[in-house]
This record gives C-alpha cells, structure tokens and sequence, in this order.
C-alpha cells in the first residue's frame, strides 16, 4: 500500500491531468466549430444570426420583396434556337468513313461546354448589382469591422460596392497625405477580408480632373457637373475586380493635366464614377451587360443602384425634427430650402452633411431613376440591407408628427434616404390644371373611366387646391364642402393618386407630406416647405376623406389619420388640424387633452352626411 501523501499526490495529479484533458477536448471541439476562431472570439453562427435577423428586422411588404426580387432575382432567359431539319433532304445512311483526303488540311475543333444560363441561374440565383459607397473616416478598428460587416452583408445580397476611402482627419497637401490615405485604404481591405469577403485595392487613378471632353450634357438648373470625370477604360480595374468576386476599394486618386496622380476629394471621385460607370453599362448592354443574357456566375450590372455615405455624423439635421435627421429627402424641390434652413451650430457638429447632400444630388442625377441615396451613421451599419430590402426609409417621413417624435427608432443616428425626386407645385385653379394629364393620372391609378364632364363641373365651384408632383405623376385634389349645420367649409380630400409606375419610388411620402402642409399641418413649423404654396403660413383645418372599407390602400390611411369611423362600405378618415391641437394642449396644461373636446362634439355626424352626398367621379 502506498504511504497516504503519495496517494493524494496521485490523486490530485490525476485530477490535474483529467482537467487539462477536459480543456484540451473543449479547445479542440471549438476548433473544429472554426479552425480560424482564437478562443476568445465568439462562435461563428452568431455572424450568421445577425445577417438572417437584419434582413428579419427590415420587414419587407410584399411590394419591397417583389421589387428586390426584380432587381436581384434570376432574368428570363432567350428561349433555345430549335434547328428544324428540311423536309425535302433525304435521309442519309450510315457508312464507313472514308480516308482523310492529304491535300486537304482537317482539323478537329473541340468547343468546350458552355454553363447553361438556367443551371448557372439555379445555383447562383442571385443578380449582382453595384453601389457606390463613400466610407468617411476616420473610424477605429471596432468601427470599421462593423463598417465591413455592413458591406459584405449587402455582398450576399447581390448588392456589390464600390468603395471610395476618405478621412476627414487627413489634410489634402500636407507631408504624406498620399501614404496615410493608402494606408488608410489597405485597412478597409483587410477588414473587408476578415470578414470573409474577397477586397481588392485599386491604388492607381481611376478618374480624371477636368470637364469631359467634349461636355454636352443638360441637367437641372443648380446641379453642378462633376470636377472630375472617367473613360471607359479607365474603369478596367473596377470591373475586373466585380468580375472576379472581388471588392474594389479605391482612394480618391484623380489624374491631372501633366498626368500626376494627386489626392482629391472623395466626392469628386464618386460623382466622377456615378457617370462614368452609367455610361460604360450603358455602352456594354448590348454584349456582356445584356440583362436577358447576364451569366450569373461572373457578369455584374455596372451600373450604381444605391449611393451610400457612411460617415460619423448620420443623416442631415432637420429643423423640423429638432436637429434629428431628415427621413426622406425630395433633392429636387428640398435642396434648395435644407440648405437655407440649416442652422450655424449644426455646421460644427455635421459639418459635411451640405456637401454629400450635394453629392447625392449630382450623383442621382445620372443614376437611374429607381436609384436612391442614404448617408448613415457608423453606428447603424444594420439599416442598410433594410434600404436595400425596401429602398424606404427606416420610418415613413409622412407619418403624424406626434407619432413620429414619440418613436424609438428616430434617433441621431437614424439614417436619411435621399431621392432625386420630382418638383411640387399647388394649383389654385382650374385653368392651371392639364386635364388631359389629370385624366390619365386618375384612371391609371385608380383602374376606373373617369365622368370627365361631371367631375370638372364640381370642381369649378368647389375646387380649393391640386397638389401636383412632376409631370403628373400623382396628385391630390382637395375641394372645400359646405357644411350641413352652416358652419365653416369642410376640406375634403376627393382624390388622391399615383401612378402606379411611380409606387414605390417616395412620390406617395412626397406628395402626403405637401398635403399636409398645405391642408391639417399649416401653421406648424415643419410645414415651411417651398411646394409652391402656402409655406406653412395660415391656419390649418380638419382634412376628411372616405375609401372604401377594403380598399388594400385603408392600412396605409390609418397609419396617417388621426381617426377613422366605418359607414357601411365605406371608412370616413379625417386629420385632425393641428396647431388648433398644440393650442388646445398648451391651453390645459399638464392635464392633456380630454377624450371628446368641445370643438369635436357633432362634426363626425356631420362629416359622415357631407361626405355621403358626394357623387362619385366614375362612369
């Protein structure tokens, strides 16, 4: 029998050695999970997680996944070419080969296969888009991996960008600035990497300084063309990087007139590739950029769906929000107004916000029309695959205004979707109204013949304004309604509509918000908007208007009425003016607002008599 010190020794040294056994089989179950995981990072599946649960959180309607799905999902393909064999030919036995003839030179041709689009289209089901992304620096190591996670997600998604380094704390012309932003761009590459995305710098000048030569290009009056611009073949790295699954990363390099490769700004660069990279997909759709032949596996679309900025500041400041950001922004007829209205503190703390709302404006003017632009904090990498997913933004910007200030997700941080949009105007009268083009508006939006001769005659008397977006490409018709106990004029929303090529693209939040402003909102701060009406100045009044009960439209209405109540088949839906509300609230003080005001008692009845009487505007 061993002494009793030497049997506890034993004992703890088996103890110890069960231990590290134990360790040593955690450590190796850990490494066969991921080979590449230190033992201090967390399991991989949690990076899956979050991709699945940020496509979960965008919660796509069925139109936003319909419209993702046209623009990444699988293209119809050309129909096979069945070689028919002629009739009259007789048919040829088989026979033995005769011997090869020496005077003549026969040579085997071999062709190999080729990848069937259909069976290429299956296994990588997803068509590859591009977008062009500013990320502004600078960001620490933390910051820029999650910058990185962002990207690769939309990767996934088909969603492949361009990237254009800068950092706002690197002085263009100072010692070294050329090796800093360098630097600067082999860090975005290794994060992209890390990631598990394939990156590539694209260290050599991709744009030139300079108009175009030959410039001849008409844009809207106060959109500035690019500083600096792009030759096809310039943009041979860029797509070779795309065809090879790659990212390419770019520094803002351009070429001068002795041909120097010099430091610019970043935006020079994208506005510079938002052109070019329209033009050389356009010059390339009838060969390796043809939609309908698009080989899955290589072929990516050249030209940019999405302008991203991804910076430390977000979105641009509203006045209207208290200095959080604008939702959505209208560049077309906002632009102009943002800039006039931004205040002299918000320079310091958002002091590139006016020069990539800019950006945004030059860059969407090449860019398709189903284009967007958003510019979001470092912090929110997550909303944009909802942007991609839904092209919306993270709340709808013609929500109540009490809804929106009491909602979580409008922060700092929240991001600003930028559309080129179209202009707003309001006309008083009939005779500023195309009727040829209103007539097609409204029986395009609605599927209906329109009473033409009916419908104009009640308008002559009781027209108060049309709110018209574009080239009609919606309206709103408001009308004033005399009352049934003689009182003031109710304001009657009789028509409003989009059309359906236009569904989607923010003219619906567009033109609500300058109803709004034009109807319930006048008199409150947020409605000073330059619509070509009444600036916000005035009173406001109650807007009321009816749909019918399963009108697919109703879920929208009740997110945007103050109230509603059913009248058989039909829903009254009104708004509720409100500087009278602010007035009455401030009046009782802490208490609030009662269930029924005085003010309110009888109107629903007699809103629901006037709105009855209506006669409808189809045949």
């Amino acid at each position: 029998m061993l002494p009793h010190s030497t049997s506890a020794r034993s004992i703890a040294n088996l103890s110890c050695r069960r231990s590290q056994t134990f360790k040593a089989f955690y450590a190796t179950i850990r490494g066969l999970r991921d080979s590449t995981a230190e033992p201090d990072e967390p399991p991989p599946p949690t990076a899956s997680n979050d991709f699945i649960l940020s496509i979960l959180r965008a919660n796509p309607s069925l139109r936003d996944s319909r419209s993702y799905l046209a623009s990444f999902g699988p293209r119809p393909q050309p129909k096979p070419v069945v070689a028919h064999v002629l009739p009259d030919l007789p048919a040829v036995a088989p026979s033995i080969p005769k011997p090869a003839d020496p005077a003549v030179d026969t040579k085997t041709v071999v062709e190999q296969p080729k990848p069937s689009p259909i069976l290429a289209s299956i296994l990588n089901p997803i068509y590859r888009r591009t977008a062009l992304v500013k990320v502004q620096g600078p960001f620490t190591d933390v910051q820029l991996d999650s910058i990185a996670r962002g990207l690769v997600y939309l990767d996934k998604l088909g969603l492949v960008s361009v990237i254009v380094v800068e950092n706002d704390n690197l002085v263009r012309g100072e010692e070294n600035d050329r090796s800093e932003i360098i630097e600067e761009t082999m860090r975005v590459v290794s994060m992209l990497e890390k990631q598990g995305a394939r990156a590539r710098p694209v260290l050599g000048s991709v744009v030139r300084l300079g108009p175009k030569p030959d410039e001849d290009v008409a844009v809207e009056p106060g959109v500035h063309l690019p500083e600096a611009h792009t030759l096809p073949s310039d943009l041979i790295p860029i797509r070779s990087a795309l065809r090879a699954g790659e990212i390419p990363v770019v520094p803002p390099f351009a070429l001068d007139s002795f041909c120097r490769s010099v430091r610019v700004d970043a935006n020079d660069v994208i506005a510079a590739l938002a052109r070019g990279m329209v033009e050389a997909a356009a010059l390339g759709k009838s060969s390796a950029f043809d939609e309908k032949a698009a080989d899955f596996s290589e072929d990516v679309d050249l030209t940019p769906l999405r302008l991203m900025i991804i910076n430390r500041e977000g979105g641009v400041p509203s006045y209207a929000r208290s200095g959080n950001p604008h939702l959505l922004i209208n560049l077309t007829s906002e632009h102009t107004h943002i800039h006039e209205t931004f205040r002299d503190s918000w320079r310091e703390s958002h002091p590139t916000s006016l020069s990539n709302l800019s950006l945004a404006r030059t860059c969407l003017t090449f860019m398709p029309p189903t284009s967007s632009a958003i510019m979001v904090s470092h912090r929110s990498p997550s909303s944009l695959i909802g942007n991609l997913i839904t092209n919306k933004p993270a709340l709808s910007s013609s929500l109540p205004h009490a809804l929106l200030q009491g909602n979580r997700k409008l922060t700092p941080h929240t991001p600003t979707l930028l559309r080129l949009g179209l202009p707003i105007r309001v006309a008083r009268t009939l005779d500023q109204v195309d009727r040829t083009k209103l007539n097609a508006l409204l029986e395009q939006s609605f599927g209906r013949t329109l009473n033409e001769d009916a419908f104009y005659k009640r308008l002559e008397t009781a027209l108060d304004f049309v709110i018209i977006a574009g080239d009609y490409a919606g309206a709103a018709v408001v009308t004033n309604e005399p009352s049934s106990d003689g009182g003031e004029p109710i304001s009657y929303l009789d028509k409003f509509a989009v059309l359906p090529s236009h569904q989607g693209d923010g003219t619906v939040d567009f033109l609500w918000v300058a109803l709004h402003d034009e109807s319930y909102g006048l008199g409150h701060p947020s409605s000073a908007n330059p619509n070509g009406g009444k600036e916000g100045k005035g009173e406001g009044r109650d807007l009321v208007w009816r749909s019918r009960a399963n009108n697919p439209v109703n879920k929208w209405y009740f997110e945007r009425s103050t109230g509603h109540v059913r009248m058989g088949s039909w829903v009254l839906f009104w708004c509720d003016a409100e500087k009278r509300l602010k007035i009455e609230q401030g009046r009782r003080g802490s208490a609030g607002l009662s269930y029924v005001e005085d003010w309110e008692r009888g109107r629903l009845g007699v809103w629901a008599d006037v709105a009855s009487k209506i006669p409808s505007s189809w045949k």
